[in-house]
C-alpha cells in the first residue's frame, strides 16, 4: 500500500480587529469586532428578560411562602427554586454567546438518596440564593442597558442619515425639534454628531458588557473559596495520573528491554562464544555464528532505537514538531493531510505529549480503524496547543483503563491538559487534545 502525506503549514492569522488601525480597542476594532455585535442585541432584549422573571418570582415566591402553613408550598418553592436555577443555566449560556463570558457550573453535588435530601441540599446550596438575586436584578440593570442602548444607538443612526432627504430628493429634514437640515453645512454636522453617537454606543455596549460580565461570574459563577479546592482537587488529581504514567512508562520500558533487545544481546552473546570455542577446529561455522551474532546484533540496535523513539524521538528534539509528526505521518499506512500552524516551538513537555497523541492515534488507526485517510491539524492558540487528529474508519474508539488512549489522556494531565474522543459506531473518530503551555 502507498502512502502519501500532504503536509502544509499555512501562516497563523492575526484577527481583523488587531490589524485594523488604532488597534483592538480603538473604533474600527470595536466596530470589526464580532463581539460588540453579539452584545447589542442582548443589551437590547434583557430588560423583557428581566421584566418576565421579576414578575414571575415576585409573585410565586410570596405565594409558596404563604401556602407552607397548608403544606402545598412546599412543593411549589422547590418547583419554583428549580425553575430559577434552570434560567440561570440558561443565562450563563446566554452570557457566554454575548459576551465571551464562560462562566462553570457553581451547584455542589448533591449527595442525597431521595428527592426531599436534595431539595435540601439546593436549598442549603449557596449559589441557589445567588441566582435568585441575579435573576431579581435583571430588571434595573435591563432597564439601564435597554435605555443606554436604545437612546445612543437611535441618536447616532437617526443623525447619520437624516440627511440623506436632502442630498437624494432635495427635502429638508427636521430631526430634532425645529432645527432643519436644509444646507450641506448643517447635513454634514448633523452626520457627524451622528457619528460622534455612534461611536459612544460601540463603547458604552463594550463597557456594559464588560460590567454585567463582571456580575454575572460573581453571582452565577463559584465562589473564590470554591474555585480554589475545585483547583486543588483537579491538581491532586493530576499529580497522581502523572504518577501512574510514569509508573507504566517504567514498566513498559523494562519490559520491552528484557523481552526484546537483552533477549537478541544474550543470544548475540551466547553465539560469539559458540564462535569462539570453534575457530580453531571448525572455522566455517565459527563464521556462521559470527554472521549470525552480526544479524542479531543489528536487530538489537534497531529494536533499541524504536524503543529511544518510543521514550523520546530525537527529531522532535533537533527539529520540532513539524518534522517530527511528518516522519509519522510519512510512515502511516494510509493517506494523512498534516497542518502544524504553530508559529513558535512550545516547550517540550507539550511538544513530546503531542507527539505521542499523533503517534497513538495513528497506530491505533492502523490496528483497528480500517480508515482510509486521516488528517491531523496542531495549532496554537493564545497559550494553548491544540491538536486534533480526524480519521474515517469505523469509530467505537473508547479510552479504557490501561488502554493507549486513557494513557494519552493520562500524560495531558500530567501539564493540566485535558483529551476528548469523539467516536461514534460506525465512524468517524475525532480525537483532540488541549495542551497548555503554562501551568
Amino acid at each position: 500500500m502507498t502512502t502519501e502525506t500532504v503536509v502544509s503549514t499555512p501562516a497563523v492569522r492575526t484577527p481583523l480587529r488587531r490589524r485594523v488601525p488604532f488597534g483592538p480597542n480603538g473604533p474600527l476594532g470595536m466596530f470589526v469586532d464580532p463581539m460588540t455585535w453579539r452584545a447589542v442585541p442582548y443589551l437590547l432584549v434583557s430588560l423583557f428578560h428581566g421584566l418576565a422573571w421579576f414578575a414571575f418570582l415576585a409573585s410565586v415566591i410570596p405565594l409558596s411562602l404563604a401556602l407552607v402553613i397548608v403544606w402545598i408550598g412546599l412543593p411549589l418553592l422547590a418547583l419554583t427554586m428549580l425553575a430559577w436555577r434552570g434560567v440561570a443555566m440558561l443565562e450563563r449560556r446566554f452570557l457566554r454567546l454575548a459576551f465571551g463570558v464562560d462562566i462553570p457550573t457553581p451547584y455542589r453535588p448533591s449527595e442525597g438518596d431521595n428527592l426531599f435530601l436534595r431539595w435540601k441540599d439546593m436549598f442549603v446550596d449557596p449559589a441557589t440564593w445567588k441566582d435568585l438575586l441575579y435573576l431579581l436584578l435583571l430588571l434595573p440593570i435591563g432597564i439601564a442597558e435597554f435605555t443606554v442602548s436604545a437612546v445612543l444607538w437611535t441618536l447616532g443612526l437617526g443623525l447619520t442619515v437624516a440627511p440623506l432627504p436632502l442630498l437624494l430628493v432635495g427635502e429638508p429634514m427636521t430631526p430634532i425639534g425645529e432645527l432643519p437640515i436644509d444646507s450641506g453645512p448643517k447635513a454634514l454636522l448633523c452626520t457627524l454628531i451622528g457619528m460622534g453617537f455612534l461611536l459612544a454606543a460601540l463603547y458604552a455596549t463594550r463597557g456594559m458588557a464588560w460590567l454585567h460580565g463582571l456580575l454575572g461570574t460573581a453571582l452565577l459563577g463559584a465562589g473564590e473559596k470554591r474555585l480554589l479546592a475545585a483547583r486543588a482537587a483537579h491538581l491532586r488529581a493530576s499529580r497522581a495520573r502523572g504518577v501512574d504514567a510514569a509508573e507504566a512508562e517504567r514498566r513498559r520500558i523494562e519490559r520491552d528491554l528484557h523481552d526484546g533487545a537483552q533477549q537478541r544481546l544474550l543470544s548475540v552473546a551466547m553465539d560469539l562464544g559458540r564462535a569462539q570455542a570453534k575457530l580453531d577446529s571448525d572455522p566455517e561455522a565459527a563464521r556462521e555464528l559470527l554472521d549470525q551474532a552480526h544479524r542479531g546484533t543489528k536487530a538489537a540496535i534497531a529494536e533499541l532505537r524504536d524503543l529511544a523513539r518510543g521514550i523520546h524521538p530525537a527529531i522532535l528534539t533537533d527539529r520540532g514538531l513539524n518534522a517530527a509528526l511528518s516522519s509519522l505521518a510519512a510512515r502511516a499506512p494510509v493517506r494523512v493531510d498534516l497542518a502544524v500552524e504553530v508559529s513558535h516551538r512550545p516547550p517540550p513537555a507539550v511538544e513530546s505529549i503531542a507527539y505521542f497523541v499523533v503517534a497513538e492515534c495513528l497506530t491505533n488507526l492502523a490496528k483497528h480503524s480500517e480508515a482510509t485517510e486521516a488528517s491531523i491539524r496542531v495549532s496554537r492558540r493564545e497559550q494553548r496547543v491544540i491538536v486534533e487528529v480526524y480519521d474515517n474508519g469505523v469509530g467505537a474508539a473508547v479510552p479504557r483503563p490501561g488502554g493507549g488512549l486513557a494513557g494519552l489522556a493520562d500524560r495531558a494531565a500530567t501539564i493540566d491538559g485535558t483529551l476528548s474522543v469523539d467516536s461514534p459506531l460506525g465512524g468517524p473518530t475525532m480525537i483532540r487534545a488541549e495542551l497548555p503551555c503554562e501551568w
